[in-house]
């Protein structure tokens, strides 16, 4: 079920609904250089009320403190009092800094996410985690506190570049492999170019917005959303200021893999059903070969599921059944890169 402050559909309709119901003293809307010109510029001759644009560089290397000093100093300027709104136009790093930002805001002030990327919507939009990273870290400082409101419009995707329609579609895959084996089949024996995005992008928040209900802030089963992004997350984080670095989604891809041979050497998951998601991965993602194994370990041991200094994962018993806080050595992730590695060649 999809909660009832996730809309999908048309944005300018879902946003004018809105807003129209509500008296804001002041409206900003937080865009990139590319959600300016592909999706604000699309909107705003609808937009029948005065907003603020507020504008931040796109990339993962610009979610940072820095950035949400500059925002602040705009919202101090422009005198945004707690009856103000921000609406945040944009892909994940968007959604996440700009509910950051409004969060903490003169202690929080209502805040909108329309998600522009298919990560933005099917994955860090939804669910309520609000962060930015710091010290190159990903997602290092946060809060738990969930949108006014979340507008998801699959329209939007028809502007994004294949690469980062891809890179989404890695947390899509994942939702299946933790959760529902049948609709991983479907897209091992379909075009993923070809999707009815509307439909991908219900089935996946359905997925999330279950396992959300079930652990808000993440003590418990909610962690299996993370299965990947151990490994993934430090891969991204090792990539950061290389000059082949990888988007989320990729980096992601390769933690799938990774995660599932640990899944299959250190617990339940049959050879049938590893080698299944490495079809899936490879067919969509390709091959890469990763460097720096130790940076990699260093950097795994500031994931947020650790507990008292051990790298903690998420392991599947089988496809659609995923345990969580399942503790992993160095060796471990080394040994899962390796098999990466020889599996690409």
């Amino acid at each position: 079920m999809i909660p009832n402050h996730i809309k999908i559909g048309n944005a300018k309709e879902f946003l004018l609904e809105y807003i129209s119901h509500s008296n804001f003293s002041k409206i900003g809307i937080l865009v990139d250089e590319n959600t300016k010109s592909s999706c604000l510029n699309k909107l705003k001759d609808s937009l029948d009320f005065n907003y603020h644009e507020i504008e931040i560089k796109s990339g993962e290397e610009n979610k940072n403190l820095q950035t949400c000093s500059n925002v602040w100093g705009i919202l101090t300027k422009l005198n945004f009092d707690r009856k103000s709104l921000i609406i945040n136009l944009g892909g994940g790093v968007i959604c996440d800094l700009g509910g950051f930002v409004a969060s903490t805001y003169k202690r929080g002030i209502q805040f909108i996410n329309i998600p522009t990327t298919l990560l933005g919507q099917v994955d860090a939009s939804v669910g309520g985690k609000l962060g930015i990273d710091f010290n190159n870290y990903k997602n290092q400082i946060g809060i738990f506190r969930e949108p006014n409101l979340i507008i998801v419009d699959p329209e939007f995707l028809a502007s994004l570049p294949k690469r980062e329609l891809r890179s989404g579609f890695a947390e899509v895959i994942k939702h299946c492999i933790i959760r529902d084996e049948k609709k991983l089949d479907q897209i091992l024996n379909s075009n993923w170019e070809k999707s009815d995005w509307l439909e991908i992008v219900k089935h996946s928040i359905k997925i999330k917005s279950k396992v959300v209900n079930e652990d808000m802030k993440e003590d418990g089963p909610r962690k299996i959303l993370n299965f990947g992004h151990t490994i993934g997350h430090a891969i991204e984080t090792t990539y950061m200021n290389k000059e082949n670095r990888f988007l989320h989604g990729e980096a992601i891809s390769i933690g799938i893999i990774c995660e599932a041979y640990l899944s299959h050497k250190l617990n339940k998951l049959s050879t049938s059903d590893l080698n299944k998601i490495v079809d899936i991965i490879k067919s969509i993602f390709g091959n890469n070969t990763i460097e720096y194994f130790e940076e990699i370990v260093r950097n795994a041991y500031h994931d947020k599921k650790n507990i008292d200094d051990k790298i903690r994962t998420c392991i599947l018993n089988k496809i659609g059944q995923c345990e969580y806080d399942h503790e992993i050595s160095p060796n471990h992730i080394i040994e899962s890169l390796e098999y990466y590695n020889n599996i690409a060649k």
